[in-house]
């Protein structure tokens, strides 16, 4: 085979992506997402590895939870590494003691026992059932993100949609354009295709198919954005001249910097892994709590930089399924089932936990060892699209086509976009 064909199958492969730079892909789009559509911005940041929500939002109030967790269960608030008391019963994670602001705002909510109805302990399978928006489905050919993209109103553009990651997320991939930066500075520095003669070959090369030609254009176009957004005069003066060391508290500055410099960045999607404790977990203090830290501290700190724009976002948090209520002998938690997802924002009706809490009684754990799904994931995403995004009941059956769930009996924000 031609190394041009090669190429050319390459990218058909890939959806039409087309590589601009160290880590960087972009898909072919049509003109113009106005700022006036892409205003109500969403983040969903996805924790892989099956966080344990029991020690993220703590039942402390619940005698059952230090009894199932002897060595591992949070101290009650006001002890030694005790969890911060959030409603007189449930308790969040000392590590995440940045949160605690957004928490008092009223702009961060919590739902526990929401997660995925599927059975499965799989983390390959739920991570692909969370991010197609079809639990128990492998057959779905696009992510829930990438659908939403395809019914928001005005036209596309190839950085409306951005992942911050290796490779494009399986929640991003459809037939909608999206973007792909790499984590770390090195997704927005240059790279060998903006030499002018690098960048010519390529065109040279492209310009016999129109189809990839204006592939790799648009492409060009998106990297050029990014390393335009992210080239603030603050951050060059703070990092003089020297790269961002790996991190999500740098890439949260990095995120909100692109957003507030390019509105029509509407979308983002992140992933952390190094949630799977099935040994030494740890309480207050330890492995868990190492994880937590830096998440709580980006979080944050994504909502500080974002400044105004914070009042137009929603940030999601959310992991495929929880932990076992009870620890195993290795000092840590295995595959479970329900979880809690976080939901942050400016026009959240925070401080609260939300959901169907039933206790961690032996008769209400999901096969006598899980918190169980109370709340589907796709009722609080579909709540998400609908009041902060403005989806219509047509538009949101195109995003989440299973109609199997029932919408939240809750409601998470304080008005309707």
């Amino acid at each position: 085979m031609k190394r041009r064909n090669f190429l050319y199958s390459m990218a058909a492969g890939a959806g039409l992506l087309i590589p601009v730079g160290h880590g960087v892909w972009a898909a072919s789009a049509g003109s113009g997402a106005t700022e006036a559509a892409t205003k109500n911005k969403l983040i969903v940041i996805m924790l892989r590895g099956a966080v344990d929500g029991l020690n993220v939002v703590a039942p402390y109030g619940d005698a059952n939870y230090a009894r199932l967790r002897p060595n591992i269960a949070l101290a009650r608030p006001g002890q030694t590494d005790g969890a911060i008391d959030l409603d007189g019963y449930f308790g969040l994670h000392p590590a995440l003691a940045d949160m605690q602001e957004l928490w008092q705002q009223k702009k961060l909510a919590f739902v526990h026992a929401s997660g995925s109805p599927d059975f499965t302990r799989s983390h390959f399978d739920a991570q692909d059932y969370l991010e197609s928006g079809t639990p128990g489905r492998k057959g779905t050919a696009d992510g829930w993100m990438n659908r939403l993209l395809g019914v928001l109103p005005g036209n596309t553009t190839p950085t409306r949609a951005v992942s911050v990651g290796a490779v494009m997320p399986r929640i991003l991939s459809g037939s909608i354009a999206a973007s792909n930066i790499a984590s770390g500075a090195a997704g927005t520095k240059a790279n060998v295709l903006d030499r002018p003669k690098v960048g010519a070959a390529f065109e040279q090369m492209y310009k016999e198919n129109d189809k990839y030609a204006k592939t790799f254009s648009d492409a060009q176009e998106a990297h050029q954005e990014m390393m335009g957004a992210s080239m603030e005069k603050e951050q060059q003066v703070a990092n003089g001249g020297a790269p961002l060391p790996n991190g999500f508290p740098d890439d949260s500055t990095r995120i909100a910097t692109l957003m507030r410099n390019d509105p029509k960045i509407q979308m983002v999607f992140m992933a952390l892994g190094g949630w799977d404790t099935h040994a030494n977990q740890g309480a207050g203090k330890g492995q868990l709590a190492n994880r937590l830290s830096p998440l709580g501290l980006g979080l944050a700190n994504l909502a500080k930089r974002l400044g105004p724009m914070f009042d137009d976002t929603t940030i999601v948090v959310m992991s495929e399924f929880g932990r076992t209520a009870k620890q195993n002998g290795n000092g840590g938690t295995d595959h479970g089932h329900g979880n809690v997802m976080w939901v942050m924002g400016g026009k959240v009706a925070g401080g609260k936990v939300y959901g169907d809490w039933r206790g961690l009684g032996s008769d209400q754990l999901y096969e006598g060892r899980d918190v169980p799904v109370t709340t589907d994931f796709r009722s609080v995403l579909a709540q998400v699209c609908e009041r902060h995004m403005g989806l219509s009941d047509n538009q949101l059956i195109k995003v989440f086509p299973e109609q199997t769930y029932d919408k939240s009996n809750f409601n998470l924000f304080q008005n309707k976009a």
